[in-house]
């Protein structure tokens, strides 16, 4: 693979192929049967060779079906684990790498974006990238003030196969379902559409990193690298090296993935609380772990490294306190006022009439992670909600179906339900309450707007070239 394919019949071709590829796959599987082979084995062989086709096309094609997959890869702890392993090892290749462009293609934007005499900007440039992604990818450089920094570099034509993907992924949404049980896709792909102007605006993505490097400048648990240079298809960033999350999810010993996973909770609401700016793209490719200047040292020493931040949020008075308020009374077992708080938000429509108490037997067993003052985030927990709300014998299946997700919570959701999935891949166990008590209005009853900790300031440097 040597470049974006940008053709929208060659993209439309590869991707209609997939749900083909599953049917003839089925076919395939049921010959073997027939044929007397176990259907476990026959089972394990169609999904892997599922995941394997499902993945590899999604990162050749990068654009919108690699940032599909992306967002998928956070809820493969929701799969059956009879079929969880395959995917896993597909969706952990397609979290940190894809194939790269040409370097003349990237000598070609770096050219047109920051002028012909670019190599004037850096002392070094490593034409191999570090890491692809969906629209970009990263080389690491060396400025010319002597800092080492990223170099992000858009695909040209990124912005077309971003809408074309997505498009066409919505229209076979229903034979993808399978793969997420409990998770309706098509309004994923919906949202990721709807995303797709900022993902490709680099100065809303520097201003929002940008935002983020000040506020937790000097932060003891959190790292941001700071903007250095920002042009159109062109974003320059400090560099920052540190332990994927990927890594620690695959292999972290007890006490490294309690850290991640405390880290983790912590951005997802501090974050929020300190920036306004709901950090919206929680895969594991997108957090390092920073282990100072003892990369053997203790893992309670660890900071998050947080990068790409194309996807937020704008929410300049934090989370809304409805969310905190509504769980604290959902932990207290106030069902009626639950009920009727929901009701005012939009999560019931006023044409449907449900039991309160209904209501609260269905959120208590999700928010089970703030009722403990340490929850242990599992693969089987993960599983457990995810059959309870997907299975259609089950009362949660029929109740959720009643339940509605008014637009303005939608992204909050997502991200929220993706860091529980990266928790479970972890298998962390989170102070949970802690982070709630500490960022998120409403959850303390004395208030609705938790204050701030003091956090040393330093305002980091910004230089244009």
């Amino acid at each position: 693979m040597s470049d974006l394919p940008r053709k929208a019949v060659t993209r439309t071709a590869k991707l209609a192929a997939l749900p083909l590829g599953f049917a003839g796959r089925a076919t395939w599987g049921l010959g073997k049967r027939i044929g007397g082979r176990s259907a476990d084995l026959v089972g394990r062989e169609l999904q892997q060779r599922t995941a394997e086709q499902l993945f590899r096309v999604l990162g050749e094609l990068k654009g919108g079906a690699m940032k599909f997959g992306q967002a998928l890869s956070v809820f493969e702890s929701a799969l059956p684990e009879e079929i969880a392993g395959p995917y896993r090892a597909a969706l952990t290749k397609l979290q940190e790498a894809a194939p790269p462009m040409p370097t003349d293609t990237v000598h070609k934007v770096l050219a047109e974006r920051l002028g012909e005499d670019w190599r004037e900007l850096f002392t070094e440039f490593d034409d191999k990238p570090s890491a692809a992604a969906s629209i970009g990818q990263v080389h690491r450089a060396v400025w010319h003030d002597g800092r080492e920094v990223a170099v992000k570099v858009q695909y040209p034509g990124a912005g077309a196969a971003l809408l074309s993907d997505l498009s066409q992924l919505g229209r076979f949404a229903r034979l993808l379902g399978p793969l997420i049980p409990g998770m309706d896709i098509k309004p994923l792909i919906s949202e990721l559409r709807d995303r797709v102007s900022e993902e490709l605006d680099y100065a809303l993505e520097a201003e929002a990193q940008q935002a983020h490097a000040e506020e937790f400048a000097d932060d003891p648990d959190v790292l941001v690298p700071a903007v250095i240079h920002q042009g159109d298809q062109v974003l320059v960033t400090e560099w920052m090296d540190g332990i994927p999350l990927s890594e620690v999810i695959a292999d972290g010993t007890d006490e490294e993935r309690d850290r991640a996973g405390q880290l983790l909770a912590r951005f997802l609401f501090s974050g929020t609380a300190r920036t306004g700016l709901l950090h919206a793209d929680p895969h594991p490719g997108n957090f390092r772990l920073l282990t100072g200047d003892a990369p053997e040292g203790p893992a309670d020493k660890w900071r998050l490294g947080v990068l790409d931040f194309g996807t937020v949020d704008r929410l300049p008075d934090g989370l809304p306190s409805t969310i905190g308020t509504s769980l604290r009374m959902t932990l207290d077992g106030e069902a009626e006022a639950v009920y009727e708080l929901l009701c005012e938000e939009g999560f019931v429509k006023e044409s449907i009439e449900l039991d309160p108490e209904a209501v609260l037997d269905y959120l208590l067993p999700i928010i089970e992670p703030a009722q403990a003052d340490a929850f242990t985030f599992t693969r089987s927990w993960m599983r457990t909600q995810a059959a309870r709300i997907a299975d259609p014998r089950s009362p949660a299946y029929q109740l959720g179906r009643q339940l509605n997700l008014p637009p303005s919570y939608l992204l909050i959701h997502r991200v929220t339900l993706s860091t529980i999935g990266v928790l479970c891949q972890l298998g962390a166990t989170v102070r949970m309450r802690d982070e709630l008590e500490s960022w998120l209005p409403g959850f303390t009853p004395a208030d609705t707007a938790p204050s701030v900790p003091e956090q040393p300031r330093s305002t980091a440097e910004e230089t244009t070239a």
